[in-house]
């Protein structure tokens, strides 16, 4: 047992005892995993539902992850691969998608079957699975996956011409589909089981994926155990996945350096300067106790502007003025910000809204801003000749407390400039009512990526995506970035395709309705006898191919 340096138990001496004493008694009954390949990780933000039709947070979709199967799925390049779809063609419009099925598919054994026995997945349960999405009454968050699809096609744009073909059929041609499909929501259920199980689905799924349920007490333990019928040869290696529920990050570091969890995703800012260099690598000390990834997360940091005129919030605001609205942009040093805030733990963005994780190395990138004291000075000028006043009135940065540090120091960055900012901390969910609603003018916000294409970044700014009814926050409105928008979908090539994508995230930057702060990495450490952990852009656990040392 690795010894617990003094440093971090004074840096960690907030933890409860009581979390311990909840962790030890959440260990396995009578050993029965006892000499068995057992994965043990926490998820601090807890798990409502293991349904995926829900999975609409990363804590739902990687357990989702390890429970279901869809048609396909992403590879490590965060490209669709083949799952329970062996393979698939497009028609010569690109608007309709045949798949061909893998044969060897089968559900879960469970009680909905008769015997208990899981059968095999046939292409009328895909047809099944997402009309049960589109059904209004379950009210899925993963509704708006299928607004491509044409619903006067057949039983709502579904076909199954036999048990080993299924078809989509889209209004027009949609580069990105493929990718949405590898979406949780998009994963195959039994009738069955909804039959049987109802509303308690939830609480016992039945999938095709890699592990199966055997226990779970909400917010104190879940444990998954080995499907010996998933249909990917060989897989998976582990005999289970042991998940707790501490809520709080400092109990589960103190964890994971006790060898009690396998793996943590991030920790407290508090400990950051503990565990990390300055320029964002793990300390001398820490090399040989566990293993630290480091890579890009696809999610950019923000802060939003409302720009739309007709509000009255905006027409009383400076930031109603392009000019001012770009001065923000320059008077910000994010480079400094990252090293002083984060330890140089993600990256500064100067490159506009969509994330590195998501850009091939081959294509420029659109030109953001970066901190430029002489441009900023300049366009503060002119917005106060353009606005006709002789001082700025002060501005309302609105935010959650987490964000309270980086609010500071973008306050103390303009205050430079005679920019008085106020900074307003609300509860997560009163900002997003507000933000939604267009009752705030300037807020801290993110975006992180739900499929894995530029274009779930431009969505963001398509003026048909408007809050409250979709995430346009800001109102940016531009009829030539619709149109583009529109006609990336039919880019015959990747050229032409992020040659279009770059022009429109020019656009945004140009209009200035939001100040791209840095893309985000995502930190995970491994204990070292942890095999086949490979880290994804999308932070997702894929647990099928791990494997530990006894």
């Amino acid at each position: 047992m690795m010894r617990i340096r003094p440093s971090i138990l004074y840096k960690i001496s907030g933890l409860l005892i009581g979390g311990l004493i909840f962790f030890a008694s959440c260990k396995p009954e009578n050993g029965k995993l006892e000499n068995k390949q057992v994965f043990r990780y926490n998820e601090v933000n807890g798990i409502g539902s293991l349904d995926p039709a829900f999975a609409k947070d990363l804590a739902l979709i990687n357990a989702c992850e390890q429970l279901f199967n869809g048609l396909v799925q992403l590879d490590s390049n965060l490209i669709p691969a083949p799952a329970i779809a062996k393979s698939w063609q497009l028609s010569e419009d690109f608007t309709v998608y045949t798949f061909t099925l893998n044969k060897g598919v089968y559900f879960h054994d469970n009680q909905c079957f008769y015997d208990s026995i899981g059968r095999r997945v046939v292409a009328r349960d895909f047809i099944y699975s997402f009309n049960r999405i589109l059904n209004n009454k379950i009210a899925s968050p993963g509704l708006w996956v299928f607004n491509m699809v044409d619903k006067n096609w057949k039983e709502n744009g579904f076909y199954a011409p036999n048990d080993s073909v299924f078809q989509i059929k889209l209004k027009q041609a949609y580069t990105p589909f493929l990718s949405l499909l590898t979406m949780k929501y998009c994963s195959v259920i039994p009738y069955e089981a909804i039959e049987f199980y109802g509303d308690e689905f939830r609480n016992n799924p039945v999938g095709t994926g890699p592990f199966k349920l055997k226990y779970w007490e909400e917010g104190l333990k879940l444990v998954l155990i080995k499907n010996k019928k998933y249909f990917e040869k060989g897989l998976p290696y582990l005999d289970a996945i042991s998940i707790s529920f501490l809520a709080d990050k400092q109990s589960e570091f103190l964890l994971f350096l006790q060898n009690k969890l396998d793996f943590i995703s991030g920790f407290t800012p508090s400990l950051k300067d503990e565990i990390l260099t300055e320029n964002g690598e793990l300390r001398a000390k820490y090399i040989n106790e566990f293993r630290m990834y480091k890579m890009p997360y696809l999610n950019t940091e923000y802060i939003g502007i409302l720009v739309d005129t007709s509000l009255d919030i905006v027409k009383q605001s400076p930031l109603r003025n392009l000019a001012f609205r770009q001065a923000l942009n320059y008077a910000i040093d994010k480079d400094k910000m990252l090293l002083y805030l984060q330890n140089n733990v993600g990256e500064a963005a100067h490159n506009g809204f969509i994330p590195t994780g998501l850009w091939p190395k081959e294509y420029p990138r659109a030109k953001g801003y970066s901190f430029q004291k002489e441009k900023a000075e300049k366009l503060l000028n002119k917005a106060l000749k353009e606005l006709n006043l002789d001082y700025f009135p002060s501005i309302t940065l609105s935010a959650t407390n987490k964000s309270i540090d980086l609010c500071k120091y973008i306050q103390h960055e303009w205050s430079k400039f005679g920019i008085q900012t106020e900074i307003e901390l609300n509860q997560w969910a009163a900002l997003k009512e507000m933000v939604a609603n267009s009752k705030v003018n300037l807020f801290r916000a993110s975006w992180i990526a739900d499929y894995p294409d530029p274009e779930n970044y431009l969505l963001l700014f398509d003026s048909f995506n408007f809050s409250p009814q979709g995430p346009n926050y800001t109102h940016f409105y531009s009829e030539d970035y619709n149109l583009r928008l529109k006609n990336s979908n039919f880019a015959a090539t990747l050229d032409e395709k992020y040659y279009s994508y770059r022009v429109m995230d020019s656009l945004i930057l140009t209009n200035a309705s939001v100040i791209p702060l840095y893309y985000d990495e995502v930190l995970r450490f491994v204990q070292p006898d942890i095999q086949g952990f490979s880290p994804n852009p999308m932070n997702l656990m894929v647990l099928k191919f791990v494997s530990t040392k006894n």
